[in-house]
């Protein structure tokens, strides 16, 4: 449109299609928008014609532009015609000068666990490619190149085939781990590494085959803490769309999964970005606009490495998860999933054969089990005990009555029973918490009420996502409450349709380290991170003391169900669960959860430890004594 209203003979341009190019360009180049034009002025000169004044404004790549300019029409009988010169697009621009556009990537920020160890940062990969004109036999090299990535030769066909390849070019096929010369020279280096070297070498003898280092996110803890971390992937079109005018550009990366995800605006920083005018030869006559690079933050979490690694090695062979926290301050120490994968292949890139092995895979590792819900089993009874004595539905010593291994409240039950593992005698909290009593909580949940219990869960969080950094599955007791005596029975024990949330849980327990108050879980070190109480005498205080010495004896006591766990010099408290998922009360093949919170009072050389862990499976493999004795292991190498 602007073309058709230029006098065509006084103007400074060739032809209509490179004007439109050479406008479009720019303006595109410079990420043009909200483009305003104002101050316009008008004189009429005594030829006729006209000069225009007006102040243009601008958004860039690089920030605001303004700047005023002068415009001339000339006139004839057929009206006015704009007299172009190039000058139009920036006062100081000629018809041979160029503008010139130069970024400065930012530096994505680093995720630091709670001693400044990298989590994430930028690390060095190696790329293997192709330099054409070293072949010697095209077809030999690509074959061989393909076996040893997994990938098709059509593949690395096409890349070699783009139109900027030159025979001197380096065309990268894909990006691998770097062998590390230290991992060679330890005393006793990795087999698997030995072998990927060997494999190189052997690579790196066929003509045209080179490897050249190249930076990249890496995740140091790999598998280890991949569902808390995340990934970045490269930005792509829907990337742009969704994140219109907040600086992202293809040749970035954005958060996908994790902290990476969470964090990203914190992150990822802004580019630097010159924009200049320059003359033929290449030479900068002015700059138009500059922003200078702002690197991205770092985000400094609670998150304990080495801790975080203890627990994934205990449990990575498992479908679990695992959430540890100082209970006095609520700071998250490690957030586990397993089983797991390495986050680091998908900044390197995964082939279709990789990515289907990861997603069809049974176990699901790619599913972030903290997030979940699960049957909590008898690890709840602690907390339906402390709610039953707050409300005085109960006390500490009263005698609910020795009902034997199965026991129902009338004949309204039908065939329907509570069962219980142990025959013990008095019947009182201490004793049922020890040997795990699911008739005693039976008994308990009933005498406080369906009302009052819903009420107390209320108050817990129940039914509301907990405030944390990563979105949690809210913890619930049936989305229509206590519907019967059965269901509410059942709940007492951590059965019925009860279902919680492994942070919310650890949470929950807090309580029975803080007087009755439960403290908000907080994973990131934010300005004025502190102690914080979410919720204010969940418990009682007299509530705590009592639950917590029938914790301690859960453990000290050889009858404990969490005795395997006990650890002589240390004040352990804790409780076991074992939940059943099936069915119907005489289904067989159902599965059981194991469940087992402990809680660890600070030593001299180790602050405070709340972990709650959680794992499929475990029937036939021990039950919650399966996730007891790993604990046991986890809590004595905590305290090395």
């Amino acid at each position: 449109q602007m073309y058709a209203m230029l006098d065509q003979k006084k103007s400074s341009m060739n032809s209509k299609e490179e004007f439109i190019e050479r406008n479009s360009k720019i303006y595109e180049g410079i990420e043009m928008s909200d483009l305003s034009i104002t101050d316009i002025t008008v004189k009429r000169q005594e030829n006729g014609n006209a000069a225009v004044s007006y102040t243009t404004n601008m958004q860039t790549a690089a920030g605001n532009v303004e700047f005023t300019n002068d415009a001339v029409f000339s006139h004839d009988w057929t009206g006015y015609h704009l007299i172009w010169q190039d000058q139009l697009i920036f006062p100081e621009l000629s018809a041979t000068d160029k503008v010139q556009v130069t970024l400065e990537e930012a530096k994505r920020g680093n995720i630091l666990d709670r001693n400044g160890r990298q989590l994430a940062g930028e690390g060095t990969a190696s790329s293997v490619g192709i330099v054409p004109g070293r072949m010697e036999n095209r077809e030999d090299t690509i074959k061989k190149l393909a076996e040893y990535l997994g990938i098709g030769a059509d593949e690395i066909e096409d890349k070699l085939e783009a139109g900027w390849v030159k025979a001197d070019s380096f065309v990268p096929v894909a990006t691998i781990p770097k062998i590390q010369e230290v991992d060679l020279l330890t005393v006793n280096p990795d087999k698997t590494v030995l072998e990927e070297k060997e494999k190189q070498d052997t690579l790196l003898k066929i003509p045209g085959i080179m490897l050249s280092d190249v930076k990249v996110r890496t995740y140091y803890l790999k598998e280890v803490a991949s569902h808390l971390v995340g990934y970045v992937q490269a930005v792509t079109a829907e990337d742009l769309q969704e994140h219109k005018g907040e600086g992202y550009r293809t040749n970035s990366v954005i958060g996908k999964t994790g902290l990476e995800t969470l964090y990203e605006k914190e992150l990822k920083g802004t580019d630097g970005c010159e924009i200049c005018i320059v003359d033929a030869n290449g030479n900068k006559k002015s700059v138009i606009a500059y922003e200078p690079r702002k690197d991205g933050e770092d985000i400094h979490t609670t998150i304990d490495g080495d801790l975080q690694s203890t627990l994934y090695e205990q449990f990575k062979e498992d479908r679990g998860c695992s959430v540890a926290l100082n209970p006095y301050t609520g700071e998250v120490l490690a957030l586990v999933s397993t089983p797991s994968y390495d986050n680091n292949d998908f900044v390197r890139g995964m082939d279709n054969s990789q990515w289907s092995a990861l997603n069809e895979n049974e176990d699901r590792p790619l599913y972030n089990r903290f997030r979940q819900t699960w049957c909590p089993g008898s690890t709840f009874k602690p907390v339906i005990a402390a709610i039953g004595l707050k409300v005085g539905a109960f006390t500490a010593n009263d005698d609910f009555g020795n009902e034997g291994l199965a026991w129902q409240k009338d004949s309204s039950w039908g065939d329907y029973t509570v069962t219980t593992l142990h025959d013990y005698e008095p019947v009182i909290l201490k004793n049922a918490l020890i040997y795990s009593d699911n008739i005693y909580f039976a008994k308990a949940a009933l005498k406080i009420g369906k009302d009052t219990l819903k009420d107390q869960l209320d108050n817990l969080g129940f039914g509301e996502s907990l405030k944390f950094t990563f979105g949690l599955n809210a913890s619930s007791y049936g989305s229509e409450g206590f519907t019967s005596d059965i269901q509410l029975a059942d709940s007492g024990y951590g059965q019925g349709k009860m279902m919680v949330n492994p942070v919310h849980m650890a949470a929950i327990y807090t309580a029975f380290s803080n007087n009755g108050n439960m403290l908000k879980p907080y994973l990131v070190k934010e300005n004025g991170s502190k102690k914080q109480v979410l919720k204010e005498t969940i418990f009682t205080k007299q509530a705590v003391n009592t639950v917590n010495e029938a914790m301690r004896q859960v453990i000290r006591d050889p009858s404990g169900t969490g005795h395997a766990a006990n650890i002589e010099g240390v004040d352990l408290r804790g409780k076991t669960g074992t939940a059943e998922i099936k069915q119907s009360q005489t289904d067989t093949k159902g599965t059981e959860i194991g469940w087992f919170v402990t809680i660890m009072p600070a030593t001299n050389n180790r602050e405070a430890l709340e972990l709650v862990s959680m794992t499929e499976n475990v029937k036939k493999r021990g039950g919650s004594g399966y996730v007891v004795n790993k604990t046991k292991k986890i809590m004595e190498e905590y305290l090395q």
